[in-house]
């Protein structure tokens, strides 16, 4: 089946237009607004909250039984704490992990799922509205690039598209028929989403004077609360 690597692929192209958003920001920072970028960055937030929240553990606890479930969870909390600190001391790598993170697991449930026979419609297009927010705030997230090390950038952020049906194959051919370790990724991946949030995403988008960025997070997860309820 074509189709699922389809949909994960034009899910993945807009990580790279986040990235392009964000360079031209960096590069023509009157275009926007500080609090527009807060906003921006909180928006992203609950949008990883909103994938955690109502696809990630959804899917996940279908597949395994509470116990199963909540150490893995817990285990992926745990190992993102880790590879967090140990990548610190390198840069500010948190933003891309969680994008990563969210893409590639809900790319691999994507291909299971419709493997299944289950429509993957839903799922594709809140991995497509997750990823420009998380492209632009992975990008901005790095530290100012120079002009070639920005293109060398934009060039890795393209790159990653190519997880997407790369992890929807995997999902369809590997875990279609293990379901069981499917729903263990599904809930690790959400563990370390959530660290990656509340660690390196949220406290990013605060501002000490201006407390309405904060409600991107409100609307992050709004959309994807519609996706649910009027596409699920």
């Amino acid at each position: 089946m074509l189709y699922p690597l389809l949909l994960a692929t034009l899910a993945g192209i807009t990580i790279p237009i986040g990235a392009m958003l964000a360079r031209f920001d960096m590069v023509h920072p009157s275009w926007t607004t500080p609090a527009a970028r807060h906003g921006f960055l909180s928006f992203g937030g609950g949008v990883l909250i909103a994938a955690v929240a109502l696809v990630l553990v959804p899917q996940g606890v279908e597949h395994v039984s509470p116990a199963v479930a909540l150490f893995a969870f817990a285990a992926g909390g745990a190992v993102f704490y880790a590879l967090d600190a140990f990548l610190a001391r390198f840069g500010n790598f948190g933003q891309l992990m969680a994008m990563l993170l969210d893409f590639v697991p809900e790319a691999i449930a994507l291909g299971a799922l419709m493997a299944l026979g289950e429509s993957g419609l839903a799922i594709a297009l809140m991995i497509t509205l997750q990823n420009l927010p998380e492209g632009f705030n992975a990008y901005h997230g790095m530290d100012e690039p120079t002009r070639t090390r920005a293109r060398l950038l934009l060039l890795v952020f393209a790159g990653l598209v190519v997880f997407g049906p790369l992890a929807a194959w995997f999902g369809q051919a590997v875990l279609a028929e293990n379901t069981g370790l499917l729903g263990i990724i599904l809930l690790f991946s959400a563990g370390g989403v959530t660290f990656l949030t509340v660690q390196d995403v949220i406290p990013e988008s605060h501002l000490d004077t201006r407390r309405a960025p904060a409600l991107g997070a409100v609307a992050g997860f709004a959309l994807g609360l519609a996706g649910d309820l009027y596409l699920g």
